[in-house]
């Protein structure tokens, strides 16, 4: 099951308790105070990795407390701070308080590493407090309380390439054939039920062999999807990072037009998030292979040339379009900024 949103329950350390003391030796019987300060409570940090791709560590356990810091002690020991704890998340994530609902950060960068939730300080020991009037202090410090706070995460799947479309219009199959990912594929709707990442090597289909590119597979949308319906509202925030789009259109599909499934799944984009709608998003009819009626494969082409856009045309079952696709795409997304 993936998860994509958790809210945790985050307790940092207490700072422990300065300590009150004196020297007591054998030819000090009158030594000064020497109590210890108290050591640092753990803080909590978050910390962000490429080898994460959900919050599903998180399934189980959501609440996580700090170690306190130790005591002071005589002899001017200091106590021990307690240790911090580091939480790993995928990059992606986006961090909010849940309480208020205040932005806190972005998990972007492999290794990012920020402190949600600070340890108290140590209490110092009665030494801090000797003076020419008091030379025997009998006050410390307690240690002050760590930070407490309910965390939301939210992840957004970061990708260069993102590909929408109705369940069944052959999204899976694309990412299997492009990249070494390996979604689920059937016959059937909402086969992919988590989104799926793969990492397209371009010098397999005769480009640069340095290049690569991410796309990422995203569950398929119906109409109502920005409102609740099937799977996709669960899923679109996915797309929101990516740098362009891939819109496929089932072309061997009878019941529906092509004009109808891009009209539907435009206006998801366009009521779930302008900025979406917005992204360079290239219309791409799939399934050539099992294509019986040209005329649909004429009114496709003829909705491409009135955007002004080229009509991509593949099969993911034999390959045909793909090399043509992926080398069109590396040379574009050149040209596009990240996030």
């Amino acid at each position: 099951m993936f998860l994509d949103q958790v809210t945790l329950h985050l307790q940092a350390g207490h700072g422990g308790a300065g300590a009150v003391s004196f020297r007591r030796e054998k030819f000090a019987e009158r030594g000064g105070p020497d109590g210890g300060d108290g050591g640092a409570g753990g803080s909590i940090f978050l910390v962000a990795t490429q080898t994460l791709n959900t919050l599903n560590p998180f399934r189980h356990t959501r609440d996580f407390a700090a170690e306190r810091g130790e005591g002071g002690a005589g002899s001017l020991k200091k106590g021990r701070d307690g240790k911090d704890i580091h939480l790993q998340v995928p990059l992606g994530t986006v961090v909010r308080d849940a309480q208020t609902g205040e932005f806190l950060t972005e998990m972007l960068q492999d290794e990012q590493t920020v402190c949600v939730v600070r340890g108290g300080r140590g209490g110092l020991g009665n030494e801090h407090f000797k003076s020419s009037t008091n030379r025997t202090p009998r006050h410390a410090q307690p240690g002050e309380e760590g930070e407490e706070r309910h965390l939301e995460l939210e992840l957004k799947l970061i990708a260069d390439v993102g590909l929408a479309g109705f369940p069944n219009a052959g999204k899976s199959t694309l990412v299997s054939r492009v990249s070494a990912a390996r979604p689920k594929i059937a016959d059937y709707p909402f086969t992919t039920l988590e989104p799926q990442l793969g990492v397209v090597n371009v010098g397999a289909f005769g480009g640069d062999e340095l290049d690569t590119f991410v796309i990422a597979d995203i569950p398929g949308l119906i109409e109502g999807a920005a409102r609740g319906a099937g799977l996709g509202i669960q899923f679109l925030r996915h797309v929101e990072r990516t740098r362009m789009l891939l819109h496929l259109v089932d072309l061997s599909d009878p019941l529906q037009e092509p004009e109808e499934a891009v009209r539907v799944i435009e206006g998801e984009l366009m009521a779930f998030s302008p900025v979406l709608a917005a992204k360079p998003r290239w219309l791409v009819g799939t399934k050539l292979d099992a294509l019986q009626d040209e005329g649909r494969r004429s009114r496709f082409e003829a909705l491409c040339r009135e955007r002004g856009q080229e009509a991509w045309l593949i099969s993911g079952v034999t390959g045909a379009g793909l090399r043509p696709l992926v080398l069109r795409l590396t040379q574009t997304l050149r040209g596009l900024p990240r996030g």
